[in-house]
């Protein structure tokens, strides 16, 4: 799967969608792995761990918060042996126009609760 190609952007309406759905609901984060399957689900090829999952993630969190004001929907990924997001997840954060503040696990724990803030009110 290639960026800027149709099935790119189909796959990347359903990694926003997910991910949408999921903050509503209470902001638990899910794996790598669960958010790969349940695109498969949606018919959706997406490999947890390599390929176009990282940019996904990245496009999905700059579309719903292209200026940085509102909290990034990839916070709610994470690696099942963590329980954290990937090292890709904090460099997102902490470049411009984001520019999150804090330690990894203090920037993460606010931005889920951002998370649930915002899209529970939706």
């Amino acid at each position: 799967m290639k960026k800027d190609t149709l099935e790119y952007q189909q796959a990347l309406d359903a990694v926003v969608d997910v991910l949408r759905e999921r903050a509503r609901t209470g902001a638990a984060p899910l794996s790598y792995s669960d958010l790969s399957a349940e695109l498969a689900r949606l018919g959706h090829q997406v490999p947890a761990y390599e390929g176009a999952m990282p940019y996904l993630l990245e496009d999905a969190s700059s579309r719903e918060s292209p200026d940085g004001s509102l909290p990034l929907l990839s916070a709610l990924v994470v690696l099942r042996e963590t329980g954290r997001p990937s090292g890709g997840f904090f460099k997102l954060a902490r470049r411009a126009p984001y520019l999150r503040p804090g330690d990894d696990t203090e920037l993460w724990i606010q931005e889920i609760k951002r998370l649930g803030r915002h899209y529970s009110a939706c």
